[in-house]
């Protein structure tokens, strides 16, 4: 995963801070102090910062970070003795520090001091502890600057670390522009100025006397216990690999990779992607577009069969069969179904029980029950149908949703073939229709001999 992110996402190698640029906001001088002051063998400048080779006698100091530090590694460094000191003003280094309560605030819009009298440029101050109303000294990271020159400086705010460089303002609060103290038996500097490092601001002595101091103090003796450790320094984008004391998990390990990759994509948003990546994308989807292309243009395809020869669709058609399919369509609702189910019924009864207009649900029933020699049960289901189908009717006329179960439906259906098998509708002739005056109607009348006689 690291491997991927490097390749994706290169670092420049003459970027702000960068310790292997020469140029006027490079950090090849911070490094120069740092090998002259503990020796080349004790500092090492890395890209990758390991976690399973630093000690608790070890230094690690970050410049303009890009990306929030492991929480549990710098924690636990720092409790077993570690020292700890970031350097940032708009990089991601806030969200390191928040985790120890330290907050940016801004700098003040009227310092007291400031290089060509520009704001941006104000001169910070060594801050001097006072104990039991006596001075004991600045800070050791500041023994020796008297000024130092700040370049687009952040402020910090924290409740009780003690502060070590701060900007004296006109008119406004002063300023805390450095503040330190004990974590565990380690140590944490913070700063909100790390452009106060970079070569072109070295020239000034109190920057220099100050990176200096710092890179003493993070390997520094301890009073009696002597540390003699190495310096670690890391800036802008790097990775984390292992754990502190040999501790880590798989589970933080892969936690580690994804921050990377999302640290990455982040910083690909914010800056873009390098030049090559965008051949490599751009040469990417041409030839998914050339293999869709190729892939298409070889499918065979079946002629559509012309309009005029397609057959028309059931539910196009008219009569029974398209009346048919209409209501057995899966989308048509089943009321229509029980109120087609509805007029079968009152036309099917009509010839056997004569009337001329349909009758109410209950005087059916009636007449079904004479006509057919309906049973109590067959008589009591014939009524609660015809109950059902007049009020799904009247719903479905005044535009009301009427939902009929497929179970109401299938009992409704048998319902009416039972009435009309008793009533003598299917499976039998029907019999005799009434008379009228004496004859049975629709036969001839009889001849008058046979009236007489």
């Amino acid at each position: 995963m690291p491997l991927l992110a490097g390749l994706l996402f290169p670092r420049d190698a003459r970027a702000a801070f960068d310790v292997n640029d020469a140029g006027w906001e490079g950090g090849s001088e911070l490094l120069e102090i740092a090998r002259s002051e503990l020796g080349a063998a004790r500092v090492r400048a890395v890209a990758v910062l390991d976690w399973n080779e630093v000690q608790p006698e070890d230094g690690v100091l970050v410049v303009h970070p890009l990306q929030a530090m492991d929480e549990s590694d710098t924690a636990n460094f720092m409790k077993a003795g570690g020292r700890l000191a970031i350097l940032d003003d708009y990089g991601e280094g806030e969200q390191t520090l928040a985790r120890f309560h330290i907050y940016r605030v801004p700098p003040p819009s009227r310092p007291v001091a400031a290089l060509r009298n520009r704001a941006a440029l104000a001169i910070a101050e060594p801050v001097i502890d006072v104990v039991a109303g006596h001075n004991t000294g600045p800070h050791p990271v500041v023994a020796h600057v008297q000024q130092l020159v700040t370049n687009h400086p952040m402020g910090l705010r924290h409740p009780a670390l003690s502060p070590v460089l701060r900007i004296r303002a006109i008119g406004e609060p002063d300023v805390i522009l450095a503040v330190a103290g004990q974590v565990g038996k380690g140590r944490l500097f913070a700063m909100g100025d790390p452009s106060a490092t970079m070569n072109q601001m070295l020239r000034y002595p109190g920057n220099r006397a100050f990176v200096a101091g710092l890179t003493r103090y993070l390997v520094d003796d301890d009073g009696a216990t002597r540390r003699q450790g190495r310096l670690f320094i890391v800036a802008n984008h790097f990775t984390e690999e292992g754990s502190f004391g040999g501790q880590g998990t798989p589970l933080k390990e892969l936690g580690s990779q994804l921050k990377g990759l999302v640290a990455a994509f982040a910083e690909a948003r914010r800056d873009g992607f390098p030049g090559w990546a965008h051949l490599v994308l751009a040469a990417a989807a041409a030839l998914g577009l050339a293999a869709w292309v190729a892939r298409s243009s070889a499918r065979p395809y079946q002629s559509p069969l012309p309009r005029y020869a397609r057959p028309t669709p059931l539910v196009s058609q008219g009569g029974v069969a398209g009346r048919f399919a209409v209501l057995a369509a899966p989308s048509s609702p089943r009321s229509l179904a029980l109120l087609e189910l509805k007029s079968a019924l009152y036309e099917a009864l009509q010839p056997r029980l004569g009337y001329a207009v349909d009758p109410p649900p209950d005087a059916l029933a009636t007449m079904a029950r004479k006509a057919g020699s309906l049973d109590d049960a067959s008589y009591s289901a014939l009524k609660e149908i015809l109950e059902m189908m007049h009020q799904v009717e009247s719903a479905v006329v005044a535009g009301r949703p009427a939902g009929v179960a497929q179970r109401d439906l299938a009992r409704a259906a048998a319902v009416v073939h039972q009435v009309l098998l008793a009533c003598g509708v299917m499976g039998a002739p029907p019999p005799n229709p009434p008379q009228a005056d004496g004859f049975a109607m629709g036969a001839p009348p009889p001849n008058p001999g046979e009236i007489a006689g």
